[in-house]
């Protein structure tokens, strides 16, 4: 009914009581239903938290990875002030899954709950460290986008963005890292010098015409 069309905020108290299921199957379809119908005016959204808490502390990397994907997108500032602390433990989980999705899911948080980059900054700047490069990866991503609004924030984060810079090879990763330094350079032009000749190495080896752009 939703995918054509038709308004179902009638049917979010009924999506709640299957998120609760005793069957992941059955919580599945439920989250999945939440995170395309639940909007910021949802009345009974403030009734996932608990469900959602107790989804995330699951041993099952599925369960947990399926209450990301949820929280992600009906997100609201309750939701990120009340699950916010639930979510950092996962950045450091053995799973790299498990570690890409908290990453993303704590952008969103962040743009409902701003207060939370401050809590949390240190553990999100360890991901750029991070064993997996789809982590770091990610990682880049929220931070480029987090920067868009105050890129300041994210200047004591250059010397681990340059090593990235210098070492990796995933080209859209060094696309957004890239973007990212053009920002820092506005609050540090000293910056420039440094990145000189990692950019005109860049340059001359790369194949990929978007990163050479």
């Amino acid at each position: 009914l939703h995918m054509i069309g038709y308004n179902v905020s009638w049917a979010s108290f009924p999506v709640v009581e299957i998120m609760s299921a005793p069957r992941f199957a059955h919580r599945r379809v439920g989250m999945l239903a939440a995170a395309q119908t639940f909007t910021d005016e949802t009345d009974v959204i403030l009734l996932c938290t608990n469900l959602l808490k107790k989804e995330l502390a699951s041993p099952n990397h599925y369960e947990v990875g399926t209450a990301l994907s949820c929280l992600s997108n009906i997100v609201t500032k309750e939701l990120s002030r009340d699950l916010i602390g639930d979510i950092v433990p996962l950045l450091n989980s053995s799973r790299p899954y498990i570690r890409k999705k908290a990453v993303l899911t704590m952008y969103k948080l962040y743009l409902k709950y701003p207060q939370g980059l401050k809590l949390t900054y240190e553990r999100l700047r360890e991901r750029l460290d991070d064993s997996d490069e789809s982590v770091v990866s990610c990682t880049v991503s929220v931070i480029c986008e987090l920067s868009r609004k105050n890129p300041r924030n994210f200047l004591p984060l250059a010397p681990q963005l340059f090593q990235q810079l210098t070492s990796s090879e995933n080209n859209w990763m060094l696309i957004k890292i890239v973007k990212l330094m053009t920002a820092l350079l506005v609050e540090e032009p000293r910056l420039a010098r440094k990145l000189l000749e990692p950019l005109a190495k860049i340059i001359q080896t790369t194949k990929a015409t978007s990163l050479m752009y």
